[in-house]
């Protein structure tokens, strides 16, 4: 039996185990299955350390990445609700370390570098013409400025192809993106790892904030309308940028053997 916290960022949610080993992938596939085990766009593990806490991040495919900065609040939050902070602390990822800020039991701000500039990036895919931007924020990601409403944006067909294009050799998330004004952006991802689009990915919306200033779209301060309804906002402090947005914890329980079941899927599938 394994104890869990069920946490959430924004709609993006996750698994989070404490002070224990990683858990092999096929585990890890296995929680984090929706309908069949108890679902999650991935899982953490957290462990305290000297100078604040270590974050190990993997995606629901059971394999590591170096950044989620979605799960980069919901750790910070877990850090608080567990007693081992009070308002600040640092969290060390894959990609560096963050610093993270309390708001209240639902809020969390993160300050960090500000991203690469991004490379302007023209890609065939299947005959369509994308023309984006490439940013690595701790992870890959591809920002495609959609001139629509993201209601008929093609995410999980034309994003899914974008994924797996040869330019991308580690995969990319691919992020749609709109700018109704200087300072506010819409954003639809799918999601590496997930294999499908997610409700939110915070990585996606600072790639996408640094290609709306890098083609003059937008400016800081910056909010953010995502999948899952909320509303984030990006800003800066100095030459440090601000990640603020939703991060809580939903439920804390214990992972059951039944929890590992996962049948393979079925062949027309």
């Amino acid at each position: 039996m394994t104890g869990f916290f069920k946490v959430s960022g924004s709609g993006n949610d996750f698994l989070a185990l404490v002070e224990v080993p990683e858990p092999a992938p096929e585990a890890i596939q296995a929680w984090c299955r929706r309908g069949v085990s108890l679902g999650a766009d991935g899982l953490f593990v957290l462990r305290r350390s000297a100078d604040g806490v270590v974050m190990d991040y993997f995606n629901s495919d059971g394999y590591p990445a170096d950044l989620c900065l979605n799960g980069t609040r919901c750790a910070a939050q877990l850090a608080f609700h567990l007693g081992w902070a009070v308002e600040a602390v640092v969290i060390r990822t894959g990609a560096g370390t963050v610093a993270a800020r309390r708001g209240d039991a639902t809020r969390v701000t993160l300050e960090l570098a500000a991203p690469e500039i991004p490379r302007e990036l023209v890609l065939d895919v299947g005959g369509i013409r994308c023309a984006g931007y490439g940013v690595r924020v701790g992870v890959p990601h591809f920002v495609l400025p959609w001139p629509e409403s993201l209601d008929r944006a093609p995410v999980d067909t034309l994003g899914r192809q974008i994924r797996h294009h040869p330019l991308f050799p580690e995969g990319a998330n691919v992020n749609f993106v709109r700018y109704p004004d200087g300072h506010r952006m819409e954003i639809r991802t799918f999601e590496r790892g997930v294999e499908a689009e997610t409700l939110s990915c915070g990585s996606g919306i600072l790639a996408g904030a640094a290609a709306g200033l890098h083609i003059g779209r937008s400016a800081l301060p910056l909010r953010v309308s995502v999948q899952g309804g909320f509303e984030l906002e990006v800003g800066t402090s100095g030459s440090a940028w601000l990640f603020s947005g939703d991060a809580r914890v939903v439920a804390q329980g214990t992972l059951l053997d039944g929890a590992a079941v996962s049948p393979p899927p079925p062949a027309w599938s």
